[in-house]
């Protein structure tokens, strides 16, 4: 199998309604197409501490973050690869390393706080973040189905749109099929542009014409507050 390691590109994010989905849709026919995916559902583990300290972090938009995930792009089984991704974001620019093992193996890993077993310098610096981190632990399960287009002609610039996000705190496991609670508005979009240079000039009148304008919007942030606020009314509830 072969898979990229190393990701250096700036990452904006929009939340769109079904019109302006549409819309953008329309304008990306002539420069884009969808990847060899298609449709697919994508399934995160998000790592964190006993205190949620990556997570809380992240949501006070410091200059500098970073985070420990575990991700496949489908079901999966004991011995089939999935990624464990080192995702750090500084002035505004994301970087990603990852590498691959089976799901089996990566679970032990995790569970036993050994290394995970594979020589090589990305494998070296998760092991080191998980480290840093005491405690470090699956926190959350979230998935997404995830539409990704590519440049026509080889380019960088990337789209991919995200929808009936979900996320839980039980069922930690890549094995397990999404579900949980809805992370978005019935009929939102997420869209996110991935590119190392800018954005096209098409895709600038896109956005402006059709009133899209950049968010700040992190999936595992958002459901933890999410989780929080449910938490503070839970306890207001019984008070």
């Amino acid at each position: 199998m072969v898979y990229q390691e190393n990701f250096k590109r700036h990452e904006l994010k929009y939340l769109l309604n079904e019109k302006q989905k549409e819309r953008v849709l329309h304008a990306m026919e002539p420069y884009m197409a969808l990847d060899e995916y298609g449709r697919s559902t994508i399934r995160n583990i998000y790592l964190d501490t006993d205190t949620f300290l990556l997570v809380r972090r992240s949501i006070e938009k410091p200059l500098y973050k970073e985070k420990l995930r575990v991700r496949s792009y489908h079901r999966s089984g004991p011995e089939d690869l999935v990624f464990v991704e080192i995702k750090k974001k500084y002035d505004s620019i994301v970087y990603k390393r990852r590498v691959a093992l089976p799901g089996e193996t990566v679970e032990a890993c995790l569970e036993s706080g050994e290394s995970l077993p594979i020589h090589s310098q990305i494998a070296q610096e998760i092991d080191y973040f998980r480290h840093l981190y005491p405690n470090l632990h699956p926190a959350m399960f979230l998935s997404y189905e995830r539409e990704a287009f590519y440049e026509l002609g080889g380019g960088d610039f990337r789209v991919t749109f995200d929808e009936n996000i979900l996320y839980r705190e039980s069922g930690l496991s890549l094995r397990e099929e999404p579900s949980g609670t809805p992370l978005l508005q019935e009929g939102q979009t997420l869209m996110e542009i991935k590119t190392g240079t800018g954005i096209p000039l098409w895709m600038t009148h896109c956005l402006t014409e059709n009133h899209i304008f950049r968010t700040s919007f992190s999936k595992y942030g958002a459901a933890y507050a999410q989780v929080q606020a449910a938490k503070k009314q839970e306890g207001m509830a019984y008070a």
